[in-house]
């Protein structure tokens, strides 16, 4: 059962994630950002995670200790859902089109965590949402999972679809990486012997 619930407290946030890797993507997520929360439904919903996302943040500053600190728990709750990674494909990338946009994201679940993130956003917000959030985010997310995490927006003129479809792609790579590998369901996918 490869599920984990994580709670982090700060005197800016409080956040609590439920996820489910073997679900199939449903999702309740409320942090009291709307974009954010679209953009994390969509991240459940093409990666089949069953995700619930509960965050309480202090909005009358910005939005951004709320996505940093989401983005930080669910790479917790990833990293604990995931255990030993024994059985997993490890590896996994989507080339992904919506409308105007074209994102790549590739990832190792290697448990080193980096980011290169090649995405431009041709405006500063989309709505009330700051667009560099969306880095913040896979900032954290990547550095708490434990991802080598790659994205890059090939195409765009719309700050709304590339946001999207980079949460999408994650999805659908992560997706990959965290299925089954079936000719080695008993083995750690590393010489190492340990992710």
């Amino acid at each position: 059962m490869r599920k984990a619930s994580v709670t982090r407290e700060t005197a800016e946030t409080a956040i609590t994630v439920e996820i489910d890797l073997d679900g199939t993507g449903s999702y309740a997520n409320a942090t009291g950002v709307g974009f954010f929360d679209h953009m994390l439904d969509q991240l459940a919903r093409h990666a089949l995670i069953d995700m619930k996302v509960s965050a309480k943040g202090d909005l009358h500053i910005d939005d951004h200790h709320t996505v940093e600190d989401v983005g930080i728990t669910l790479g917790k709750a990833l990293t604990e859902a995931m255990g030993d990674k024994r059985g997993i494909t490890r590896y996994g990338s989507c080339l992904l089109p919506m409308d105007d946009a074209l994102v790549r994201a590739a990832l190792d679940l290697s448990g080193r965590p980096f980011l290169v993130w090649n995405v431009a956003m041709p405006t500063a917000k989309i709505g009330s949402f700051d667009t560099e959030l969306v880095r913040e985010f896979f900032q954290a997310f990547a550095t708490h999972g434990g991802i080598t995490l790659h994205v890059d927006a090939l195409h765009g003129i719309n700050s709304h679809h590339i946001a999207e479809a980079a949460f999408k792609a994650v999805a659908r790579a992560l997706r990959d990486a965290l299925e089954a590998d079936p000719r080695k369901a008993d083995a750690i996918p590393s010489t190492k012997g340990t992710l």
